[in-house]
């Protein structure tokens, strides 16, 4: 936890302080993947600079930054490590819960821990149930009127690096509520058991509840975020595609790299080097134009979700979601297929394992299956034909 934290003042502060943040974390990020070396410290320089704060209302101290600069904070991070900047994803989403469902005073005391630099982490998927939504952690009513927690998360991004973890839990009545839970509460333990292929140093391990004490001002009623329009999902998942459109953006710059400085040119070329080989000029070509085309619908996303929030109504919400799962899909499938076509690019040598260029692939491959993006292609889909608006589950 850093003993000093700076304030952001605004969009243009923020944005820098991003792209200082990703070239400072872009030198050792292939090294952390390589020996699952956790990042401790750049997380708390990441507090320090001010960044988990910019969503704060400008009332409470805050920047309050649109989604579109949110979301190219998260690009740029992601460009340089895509694990730092998935870690903290649901940190954003759990701030605007407070946002959306706190109490006066829940959003004064929440705002001044996200202004010291304290973070929120996760605890809301589980494994082993019928699917995503059949949440089983219980919110138990206790005699004086604070609740007792238990369950078992899974996939618990950012809660072992947290301050803070926010807890998806259903009550006595089945709605689901958020317990915001101290990260050293008595009864609850964070596993550092994540073994996933890529985004390896996010620590998406498990935590669990052995009835943990939550005061009933720690808890806020989540379920009431979806009884009318809402853009709780599509700024989750506008931060997504955000990370997905980053190592993109990051594997396409490390090939062009490789290209210039180690590969050959094929013999049929006539090219003196790599880079003059017209086949690959156009190959880069190709592959420049998917990830402008994830960049423009990212933005556009952005801005559908800042004017949605201006005036959010049914139609308005229905636009900001459908414009975010353009945005998502199409990124999942540019960061797949340019992290793959790095090597197609750069030829057998950029296989090495030492050169460890195949953890673009593997967090792309892993961060892409976060929510299946062929049913963001219904929606769509089902908008096109029909006018049918997305359902508000909180990941639209």
């Amino acid at each position: 936890m850093p003993t000093r934290v700076h304030v952001i003042a605004d969009e243009c502060e923020a944005l820098a302080v991003a792209t200082e943040l990703a070239d400072a974390f872009r030198a050792e990020a292939s090294a952390r993947d390589a020996e699952r070396r956790l990042p401790h410290a750049e997380l708390g320089r990441l507090s320090a600079s001010g960044l988990l704060a910019v969503t704060v209302p400008e009332e409470h101290g805050g920047a309050d930054v649109s989604a579109r600069a949110l979301a190219e904070i998260f690009r740029r991070l992601a460009e340089a490590d895509a694990s730092i900047a998935q870690i903290p994803q649901s940190h954003f989403a759990y701030v605007n819960v407070v946002r959306r469902q706190g109490t006066p005073q829940q959003r004064k005391f929440f705002y001044a821990e996200v202004l010291a630099g304290r973070r929120f982490g996760n605890a809301q998927s589980e494994a082993g149930t019928r699917h995503l939504q059949d949440i089983r952690t219980r919110l138990t009513p206790a005699p004086d009127g604070s609740y007792r927690l238990t369950g078992v998360k899974h996939y618990a991004t950012g809660a072992l690096f947290a301050d803070w973890i926010p807890v998806l839990a259903r009550a006595e009545d089945d709605n689901l509520h958020v317990a915001y839970v101290p990260r050293d509460a008595p009864g609850l333990s964070v596993v550092d058991d994540w073994d996933g292929m890529g985004q390896r140093t996010t620590a998406s391990g498990t935590v669990r509840l052995e009835s943990v004490p939550v005061p009933a001002d720690r808890v806020l009623p989540h379920h009431l975020t979806f009884r009318g329009p809402q853009l709780h999902g599509a700024l989750a998942q506008l931060l997504h595609a955000a990370i997905d459109t980053g190592i993109a953006a990051g594997a396409l710059s490390e090939a062009a790299e490789f290209v210039r400085t180690k590969s050959r040119p094929w013999f049929e070329s006539d090219a003196d080097t790599a880079a003059e080989d017209p086949l690959l000029i156009q190959r880069f070509g190709e592959l420049d134009l998917q990830l402008r085309a994830s960049q423009a619908l990212l933005a556009e996303a952005g801005r559908a979700v800042d004017l949605a929030g201006v005036r959010l109504t049914d139609d308005s919400a229905a636009t900001a979601s459908l414009a975010v799962a353009a945005a998502k899909a199409h990124a999942a499938h540019t960061a797949v297929e340019l992290t793959s076509a790095l090597f197609e690019v750069s030829g057998t040598r950029s296989a090495l394992d030492a050169l460890n260029l195949h953890r673009h692939w593997r967090d792309a491959r892993t961060h892409t299956l976060h929510d299946p993006a062929r049913w963001k292609l219904q929606h769509l889909g089902r908008y096109a034909l029909s006018g049918t608006k997305p359902p508000r589950h909180g990941l639209l």
